[in-house]
């Protein structure tokens, strides 16, 4: 297999800080969708867009079948309007699963079916000067919290007279910093980060003339953060489907800013044994830092594939970051290792070439073995048989 040369990390970057640059929370997409099939054309893949905006793209291989998806997603956590208040205040609702602790004192810009407000976000009791130590005694809460816009707004009807309405989508922003020791801070790297390195990993594919040898096809989805994200965005005959996403870098985790992380289970289960270890084979033949690991509180656009009824192969990678839907930290180590990792799967035959063809009624001759059979069996010598952990049966002789 030839190998890609080393990513554009100076495109990486650049797409990154635009992409955060596009407030994008679940249900409020366009705009980046619009930005991603801009990059897309100028790289001279071709791509459709489904109903609501699913991003589906297609690098042609020297074959078509079996063929391979690779999906990154657009939206990002976010809030909505759930209430106006007599005070002229919105009361929020998460869209996305995430702590309104990390709400607290951002800044914001609300989107009414005219036009954009700014705001912040603060506690109830909000002025130390009035409330004294009284501001540590709330509790951590979406009902705990307002949106303070910065215009006339004392009352509900002033509120409303601005254009603010239930369900106008609130987007935090990014406030992106890219600092010298290569450590990148923001919100929303989940999973803008992931879509830049699929980008670069494209860039790559396409600079360097080399044929995959099949078809492969890029996935923007634009609902991850609900839960539904892939689950119907795969048309073709897709054997392989590999999530891309973020890996929390937390106590009890073994994923690491510096290297990518392939996921062995999340909260949805087990991921394929012999996809993710594909990956695995691959990071190791080219010298890219992995880490294996878990994740019990997640679930990834590869997940919701498979529960929607695809009967394909799914694995996850993932790059590492500090403090996740919170303001998160990576650093560029660990997106060069994702890109690289991406670039090298792009190019990999498939993990079965018999997973083109109908399974065969009545045989085994094609199907896959986890660990050698022979090997496997050997094992049982290690366990006691079932007579002797419970005696010899009533009518066995003597």
């Amino acid at each position: 297999m030839h190998r890609l040369p080393e990513p554009d990390l100076a495109y990486l970057r650049q797409v990154l800080l635009e992409l955060l640059a596009i407030p994008s929370p679940t249900g409020f997409t366009d705009t980046v969708v619009r930005y991603v099939a801009e990059r897309l054309d100028e790289l001279g893949i071709p791509f459709e867009l489904t109903r609501r905006g699913t991003i589906r793209a297609t690098l042609s291989g020297h074959q078509s079948s079996p063929d391979r998806a690779v999906s990154a997603h657009l939206d990002t956590i976010g809030a909505i309007v759930r209430e106006i208040k007599d005070s002229g205040r919105p009361a929020l609702a998460p869209v996305g699963c995430w702590s309104s602790r990390f709400a607290e004192g951002s800044r914001v810009s609300l989107f009414t079916d005219h036009g954009v407000l700014r705001g912040s976000v603060l506690p109830l009791m909000a002025s130390g000067h009035a409330f004294n130590t009284q501001v540590d005694s709330l509790p951590i809460s979406w009902d705990h919290i307002e949106l303070r816009l910065d215009a006339p707004c004392t009352s509900r009807a002033e509120c409303e007279a601005l254009g603010v309405s239930v369900g106008d989508f609130v987007a935090f922003d990014p406030l992106p910093e890219f600092t010298e020791s290569g450590h990148i801070s923001a919100r929303h790297l989940d999973d803008k980060a992931g879509v830049a390195a699929l980008l670069a990993a494209l860039k790559a594919v396409k600079d360097s003339g080399l044929e995959p040898q099949i078809d492969c096809h890029p996935l923007f989805t634009i609902t991850e953060e609900v839960g539904s994200g892939a689950a119907a965005a795969l048309p073709w005959d897709v054997s392989e489907f590999v999530g891309i996403d973020i890996a929390p870098v937390a106590p009890g985790q073994q994923s690491s800013e510096h290297a990518v992380s392939v996921a062995l289970q999340d909260s949805g289960g087990p991921y394929d044994y012999h996809l993710s270890r594909h990956l695995l084979r691959l990071a190791a033949e080219d010298d890219i830092p992995v880490r294996r690991d878990l994740f019990r509180y997640y679930h990834s656009d590869a997940q919701s594939a498979v529960t929607a009824g695809h009967d394909i192969r799914v694995a996850l990678l993932a790059f590492g970051c500090d403090a996740t839907h919170g303001y998160e930290r990576t650093h560029i180590d660990s997106l060069a290792a994702l890109t690289r990792l991406i670039g090298a799967y792009l190019l990999s035959p498939p993990v079965f070439a018999s997973d083109a063809k109908p399974a065969q009624e009545h045989s085994l001759e094609r199907f896959s073995h986890q660990i050698e059979h022979d090997a496997q069996l050997a094992s049982d010598t290690q366990v006691p048989n079932l007579d002797s952990v419970l005696g010899a049966r009533p009518d066995t002789p003597g």
